[in-house]
This record gives C-alpha cells, structure tokens and sequence, in this order.
C-alpha cells in the first residue's frame, strides 16, 4: 500500500521493468559469480552481522528490495523474523522459489504502509540508490518511524559525484535507470536529516562487480 507522505517517482514504472528484465539474470549471477552474496564478502558479512546482533529481539526485520532474498534468508538464518519486499515481481518470483520458508511481497520502497515503531530493523541494501534525491528523504523519515526506538537501520549505496544513466545492466541486458550516487558524508547527513543516529559506517573500494560503495548502520534514538 501506498505510503501518502512520499512522492511516486517519475520513472518508477520504467524501473521496475527494468528489474523484471534483469532479475533472472541477477539471480543466477548470484549463485555463479558471488556477487550480492554477503557469505563470499567478509565486510558485507560483518556488517550484516553486526545489524543482526543490534537488532535482536527487538522485532520483525524488513529487507527493503531484497532482490532474489540472499540477505532476507540470511538474517532468517540467523534467527531473525525477517522478511522482503521489492518493486520487481520477478524479482519476488525468484526469492520466493530459492528461499520458500521466507516471507516475500512486491511492494516499491515508496509504497509501504509502515506502522510507527512496528519494526526492529530495516534494511535498504544497496536497493535505494534508484530514488531521487528529493524521494530518498521522504523514504528515510517513514523508515525512521518505523523502527522500534533503539531499533536498526542498515544501508549500503554507490559512491560517486554524479548521476548515472544506466541502459544495460547483468549480463547486458537493456535497462532504463538512474543510479544516484552519493558521497559519504552527504549520504549520512540524509540519513541523520530522517531522525535516525548514525553508528558505524563502511567505505568500500571498486571491486569487479561495481564500483566504491558505502555502508551506513544508524539506529533510532530511545
């Protein structure tokens, strides 16, 4: 369901094709190459693991485009009741056949009815950087809300000083987004702008599968 307080991206339509056209390739991308899978990436690994331990039994976990569900099932792994939800449904399809004891809905970022303090953590995994600038902030104040207080928020995003037309993407495959990137510290002011406290962040280098990157954890005050 349709969250009013934030806008609908112009382009979201487009993008959400474009993650249908590419979903298949991703998953499988997935399995043979490493690439998303946090198990293969000792820092991704780490981070997750530290999101995890924070949010305990605070409450349920919501993986924010989840993609295929490697995350969502990992942190299911680790005992938390987590679930995702994406903008693609072919995405969804894929998640819902490799990890069939998770929860999986089709849901944009921009869409969710989210009740105050009903979550124990979020997670915008590298699934964000497609909102605009001005949708990003409107997204980050409802996840604020959301979170239970001392509830965790954990995000990684694309490093950069420029907006990126993408046209092809996994496995060139044609593609219609944006990709906004964001320098570290503009990144985490918008996050502190959203009423959430910054924690622990992580800067990445390129590696073969993208360019620098960034991972911010932040927690809502209580």
């Amino acid at each position: 369901m349709r969250a009013h307080s934030v806008d609908r991206p112009a382009d979201l339509d487009a993008v959400r094709d474009s993650y249908d056209r590419v979903a298949d390739n991703y998953a499988e991308m997935v399995v043979t190459t490493g690439m998303g899978d946090i198990r293969r990436h000792p820092w991704l690994k780490a981070s997750v693991d530290a999101f995890a331990d924070t949010v305990g039994d605070l409450g349920p976990v919501l993986d924010v485009g989840c993609g295929p569900g490697t995350v969502t099932a990992y942190l299911a792994e680790r005992g938390l009741d987590a679930s995702g939800v994406d903008l693609s449904p072919r995405m969804i399809d894929n998640a819902r056949r490799r990890y069939p004891h998770c929860r999986f809905d089709v849901a944009s970022a921009t869409e969710l009815d989210l009740a105050d303090a009903s979550l124990g953590g979020l997670l915008g995994w590298w699934s964000l950087f497609n909102l605009p600038r001005d949708v990003l902030p409107q997204v980050l104040a409802v996840f604020a809300r959301a979170l239970k207080p001392g509830g965790a928020f954990l995000t990684g995003t694309h490093v950069g000083d420029a907006d990126l037309a993408r046209t092809e993407a996994y496995g060139g495959v044609a593609v219609n987004w944006t990709t906004h990137q964001w320098r570290p510290a503009e990144f985490v002011a918008v996050i502190e702008r959203a009423g959430l406290c910054p924690v622990a962040e992580l800067r990445l280098p390129a590696d073969e599968f993208s360019g620098p990157g960034v991972v911010v954890m932040a927690r809502r005050p209580g």
